[in-house]
């Protein structure tokens, strides 16, 4: 892909260019102005993961994500170690409150959590909001391991951290049916889905499930509203 020719054709559509890199990018072209999220629960990985090292020293706003949730230590890690690298930066601090649709389906239940892929193996968190929102309504969580087949098996033994929650594989399309398969196997009454998509529409779950999603709330005087007015009068636009 000629990634010059897309910036080019995309030049001629908008005014602005967002570029959302994900969790394993960095931009292909120089930002204007760029926004680099920190999570405090893995406070030091800005530091010693790849891009996130490219992204921290490269960013003009880091929010610091996750304050409701993260030890005063571990977001004083963070700080620290941004003003070790790039001092420029403007900080916004914010929490994450996490909610679920339909609680009452999770409720004391039990309850299979199914948390976002990337995040519970590579990202090294043993479980996410769907597992926290579980504990929350005082549900009972199974253990999906028993009933583990294919790559989703393999998938415990290569990421023993993982606790009691399924991890969202879905690299192949028989990965995905092995998904859903272990899914449908575990005895459980709900699926509680962690998951930034709705895995309900790519797969055929035969349980009820409960999808529990982020809101971003800004702490302090600087919120991402002021940063972006901020740009546009700086590139008057």
């Amino acid at each position: 892909m000629d990634y010059e020719k897309v910036l080019r054709e995309a030049e001629k559509e908008g005014d602005v260019i967002l570029w959302d890199g994900g969790n394993n990018d960095f931009p292909f072209f120089k930002p204007d102005l760029m926004i680099t999220v920190a999570d405090p629960l893995r406070a030091g990985h800005e530091l010693t993961y790849w891009p996130g090292s490219v992204n921290i020293r490269m960013a003009d706003v880091v929010i610091i994500s996750k304050v409701d949730t993260a030890s005063y230590t571990q977001v004083n890690e963070i700080l620290e170690n941004l003003e070790r690298v790039n001092p420029k930066a403007r900080v916004i601090t914010a929490a994450m409150p996490y909610m679920v649709e339909e609680p009452e389906l999770v409720e004391g239940r039990r309850v299979v959590v199914v948390e976002d892929g990337p995040t519970v193996t590579h990202g090294e968190m043993g479980y996410g909001a769907g597992y926290l929102m579980a504990k929350r309504l005082h549900a009972e969580v199974i253990d999906p391991r028993p009933y583990a087949v294919g790559s989703i098996k393999e998938v415990y033994d290569k990421y023993p951290h993982l606790g009691p929650v399924l991890p969202a594989m879905g690299y192949s399309n028989r990965q995905m049916r092995e998904l859903e398969e272990t899914i449908n196997a575990i005895p459980a009454e709900a699926v509680v889905l962690g998951t930034p998509t709705d895995l309900g529409r790519y797969l055929k779950i035969d349980k009820p499930t409960a999808h529990v999603k982020y809101e971003l709330q800004e702490i302090g005087p600087l919120t991402l509203d002021k940063v972006i007015d901020d740009f546009l009068e700086r590139v008057r636009l």
